[in-house]
């Protein structure tokens, strides 16, 4: 009988989802609570290009990306830019000598928080549920990719 116990919470334990990670999780597009209405999709990637250098109202676009080797950026890049950070090396270096300097980097997703707070005309992401009240999300990127304004069905656990 103790056997066939251990079996089905083993078997119970398989079953259950495990911690989503960081690539499954939805993540939120960031920007000072003044830009949260001014930012459309297609925006964003000429944002993190440096192709659109200005919001609307004229101020300066401040884009911030965490390090290449985290699984937020990864996802990021590849739905937003199309490439991996790897991948984006070339037209960086190549912007670079044009005189275009790459998005800044930022050290955590908390470092993120407070570029965004205090940096006029910033714009970055986080998992969405590690935003706060500091900052405004203008767009989601969901778990498939897909770049959205629409995250009221999106519940965190608290």
């Amino acid at each position: 009988m103790r056997f066939i116990q251990l079996s089905w919470l083993a078997l119970a334990m398989l079953l259950l989802p495990g911690p989503v990670s960081a690539a499954e999780a939805p993540i939120a597009i960031i920007v000072a609570p003044v830009h949260a209405k001014s930012i459309r999709k297609e925006d964003l990637m000429l944002m993190f290009k440096r192709k659109k250098l200005f919001w609307n109202d004229a101020s300066k676009v401040q884009p911030a990306n965490l390090p290449a080797s985290n699984p937020l950026r990864k996802s990021f890049s590849q739905a937003v830019l199309g490439s991996s950070p790897e991948e984006l090396e070339k037209y960086w270096n190549d912007m670079y000598f044009h005189g275009v300097s790459p998005p800044y980097i930022v050290s955590s997703e908390e470092a993120m928080l407070r570029f965004v707070a205090e940096t006029p005309g910033a714009i970055g992401y986080v998992s969405f549920c590690s935003a706060d009240a500091r900052v405004a999300i203008a767009l989601i990127i969901d778990p498939d990719g897909h770049i959205t304004n629409d995250f009221s069905s999106i519940t965190c656990p608290r």
